[in-house]
């Protein structure tokens, strides 16, 4: 009887550097896909994807400059892609059911209406410039500050606040434009 030899692992400097960026990183990346898509299935294909990505490829220079920002852009890049392409798929009543029945058991009015209100929201986030919503979830969903966003992004703190009013005031214009469309 033989006896098999597992194959070692390559234990190589870059190995280690991709353990250690999933490990500091992977929260963030899946708390901001969890942000954008609403989704915890969607918000862990997005960290799987991601991390998949950088294994095949060549590590892109701003990876190396600014892990955190390259990791926080990917995700929500990646993120409003997912929302984009299952609002271009068509759905059937059925797949409309189904989906109704997995994301909420309760069967109220005002969960329905909430329901509606956070998917209208998703669809507005799709549409917006993923710059905005890039800097509304670090700002609303991760809560950083100004000043914590602008280390982050290598911008000025008032450069931030500035891009943030921007931004409100175009999710605000698309909410209500898609308000109107109902």
């Amino acid at each position: 009887m033989s006896t098999l030899a597992a194959p070692d692992v390559i234990d190589t400097p870059s190995t280690r550097e991709f353990e250690q960026l999933f490990r500091q990183y992977s929260r963030l990346v899946y708390r901001t896909a969890y942000g954008v898509t609403g989704n915890a299935e969607d918000a862990e294909d997005v960290l799987q994807t991601i991390f998949l990505r950088l294994v095949r490829r060549e590590p892109p220079p701003n990876l190396r400059n600014n892990p955190q920002a390259y990791l926080y852009r990917a995700a929500v890049n990646v993120s409003l892609s997912i929302i984009r392409s299952r609002r271009e798929c068509a759905s059937t009543p059925d797949d409309l059911e189904t989906f109704e029945s997995s994301v909420h058991s309760a069967r109220t009015r005002d969960a329905q209406e909430v329901r509606g209100h956070l998917l209208a929201m998703l669809d507005t986030m799709a549409q917006a410039n993923p710059e905005d919503v890039e800097l509304l979830i670090l700002r609303y969903v991760h809560n950083y500050s100004d000043s914590d966003i602008a280390k982050m992004l290598g911008k000025s703190r008032s450069a931030i606040a500035v891009r943030l009013f921007r931004a409100r005031a175009r999710l605000k214009k698309l909410m209500r434009r898609s308000g109107d469309r109902r």
